[in-house]
């Protein structure tokens, strides 16, 4: 697998993963940092495409945070994807946050990519989310 910027020829992966309009998701290309992950160095997707999108993510800063606005992958992808935004985040000397709803696997994934449960979020379509977040001294304790 390896990781690239998402590209606008990559709208349509994008929209089939998410459930959203390609439009959408081209401007979500054009408008954030987006990186993706594909099948690479001879591992096969299944579909018989060795560059096949196997999941993405999607970030920006608002004020000294990086936000990771969007995502989805299989576990292996999301945890190298999560990569980007803690490395541009450590980078600017910025946290890093994530609000998603409370899923048990998706908590354990983010646990692992070194986020910390800050509490509850903000209710999206009605369901309880969780805030996960970096703080940037811990991302310089990485270095």
């Amino acid at each position: 697998m390896r990781i690239r910027d998402a590209l606008e020829s990559d709208a349509e992966a994008l929209a089939a993963a998410t459930d959203r309009p390609r439009g959408v998701v081209k401007d979500m290309v054009h408008d954030r940092s987006v990186r993706v992950a594909v099948a690479g160095d001879g591992e096969d997707s299944g579909d018989g495409d060795s560059s096949a999108v196997t999941g993405f993510v999607a970030f920006d800063v608002r004020g000294e945070t990086v936000h990771v606005t969007d995502f989805d992958g299989g576990d292996n992808a999301i945890r190298r994807l999560f990569e980007e935004p803690r490395r541009f985040a450590r980078r600017e000397g910025m946290g890093v946050e994530v609000v998603v709803p409370n899923d048990e696997r998706t908590g354990n994934i983010l646990e692992d990519a070194g986020f910390e449960s800050a509490g509850s979020g903000p209710r999206f379509e009605g369901r309880r989310t969780t805030r996960y977040v970096i703080d940037s001294t811990e991302l310089d304790e990485e270095d």
